[in-house]
């Protein structure tokens, strides 16, 4: 919990260590209750009898890449997403109907690194595509950290709070590397379906038209800023801020749930003053608590920056609104001309 004292912010950080090692038991648990229960549900699945209509069926990780499989394979596939509208996807847990699927699938395109139980179902898995090595990208640079400030935000298998693992993997805020995970996705289809070559073909192309335009976009509408640091409430921007010139000041790390040291909070604070900024960014499906303190201590206002990890409920937007808005946000909260 966090507070404001005055001119002086406090924080309260509520003991974690409990907390995550209860959570991961749980996790565990379940994991273990979806695969047991799953291998007779898998095996009637797998009989005779499921009405084949002749399209491929493709199971999409989560949002991001569900969009990039429906553009790309048009009327020839069916696609299946694992995370609901609203869910948070690095917390996604599968069900049994869900691993169903999974074995079903002609493929399954997922993202390695980001689902932790997506990652142990497709583990040996000959039909499972990692879109990291379909659209390669190096990773941004860390932030800059003080000579002794390494508070890490995530919990590790012992609760301590410090965590090395996989770095931002945000990449689809890259439109860039969007089109060309397309690109690659063409032909991991083209494979399972030679007389859909040219449809596919078609289908990337078009999408990555559209990410050529909206890559523009971003490239003239943030060229000229007052500012070029962002500061928001955990570090899932670094791709962003790398393709456009940007630079990320993280109030957290990666993960939205883990609540920022002391330390971090006080530095994220010097830096929000130091670099004048006039906008705290939070992720739309994060609490603004963190982000409305910080705006309180140096003067700013707060504006939602999204993630772009999945939509809400019943939400009509898609992956180039939800893009034209974070653009628009970003050009009031750092000054664009």
């Amino acid at each position: 919990m966090i507070v404001n004292l005055g001119n002086r912010c406090g924080v309260l950080i509520r003991p974690v260590a409990a907390h995550a090692r209860m959570r991961r038991a749980a996790r565990l648990v379940t994991r273990l209750v979806v695969v047991v229960s799953s291998l007779s549900l898998i095996a009637a699945c797998a009989a005779p009898g499921r009405p084949d209509d002749g399209r491929l069926r493709v199971v999409a990780a989560f949002y991001p890449l569900e969009f990039v499989t429906e553009r790309v394979g048009l009327d020839r596939i069916t696609v299946t997403g694992l995370t609901p509208p609203g869910a948070e996807a690095h917390d996604l847990e599968l069900i049994p109907s869900q691993v169903a699927d999974l074995t079903e699938a002609d493929l399954v395109l997922y993202l390695s690194g980001f689902q932790p139980a997506v990652d142990d179902a497709v583990a040996g898995s000959t039909h499972a595509v990692d879109a990291r090595t379909l659209a390669p990208l190096a990773p941004p640079p860390a932030a800059p950290d003080g000579p002794d400030d390494h508070d890490h935000e995530h919990l590790d298998l012992e609760g301590d709070g410090h965590d090395h693992g996989p770095a931002d993997p945000h990449l689809w805020l890259d439109p860039d590397w969007m089109a060309r995970l397309a690109g690659g996705l063409a032909g991991e289809l083209a494979r399972l379906d030679p007389a859909g070559a040219a449809a596919y073909r078609t289908g990337a192309d078009r999408l990555g038209a559209d990410l050529a335009a909206l890559d523009e976009r971003y490239a003239r509408g943030l060229a000229d800023c007052s500012r070029r640091e962002m500061v928001v409430s955990h570090a899932a921007f670094g791709y962003l801020a790398q393709r456009y010139g940007l630079r990320q000041i993280a109030i957290s790390g990666l993960s939205p749930e883990v609540e920022p040291t002391p330390r971090r909070l006080s530095r994220a604070i010097r830096q929000a003053r130091a670099t004048g900024a006039t906008t705290i960014f939070f992720a739309r499906l994060a609490s603004p608590d963190v982000a409305e303190l910080i705006a309180r201590e140096v003067g700013a206002t707060t504006a939602v920056l999204d993630p772009l990890e999945g939509l809400p409920p019943g939400s009509e937007e898609d992956y180039f609104s939800v893009m034209e808005d974070n653009l628009q946000a970003l050009r009031t909260g750092l000054g664009c001309r």
